[in-house]
């Protein structure tokens, strides 16, 4: 299977799209071992902690990040530029993520053979 880019562009919670992405991400890495994934613009919020759903009634899914490590889900990126637009940094994520510069985030989609946006 050719490699699989994951692209999370929406905050969490305000549909179910992220965790709908999530359950995908982990799904396909039992099938393909080339898996890229991309937080960008609002998606950076995904990785946000100390998140609480409960209080709109939504299922906190940010745990499941925390399962990229067993599920051999290694090259997970962050957009430098969202995350300053954000006033966020790497201590306000719940897991670790290489920052990239746009020219970055923009060759990654390019190389992608096959591209799901969330």
């Amino acid at each position: 299977m050719s490699q699989l880019t994951y692209v999370f562009r929406s905050s969490p919670h305000k549909t179910s799209a992220g965790r709908e992405g999530i359950d995908a991400l982990l799904a396909a890495s039992a099938y393909c071992e080339d898996i890229c994934v991309l937080f960008i613009g609002d998606g950076v919020y995904q990785l946000l902690q100390g998140q609480q759903p409960q209080g709109i009634l939504s299922k906190d899914y940010a745990p499941m990040l925390k399962l990229f490590d067993l599920y051999d889900i290694e090259q997970v990126f962050v957009c430098a530029d969202s995350l300053a637009q954000r006033g966020l940094g790497q201590a306000d994520l719940v897991i670790a993520a290489e920052r990239l510069e746009p020219a970055e985030i923009k060759l990654k989609l390019h190389q992608a053979s096959k591209l799901l946006s969330f």
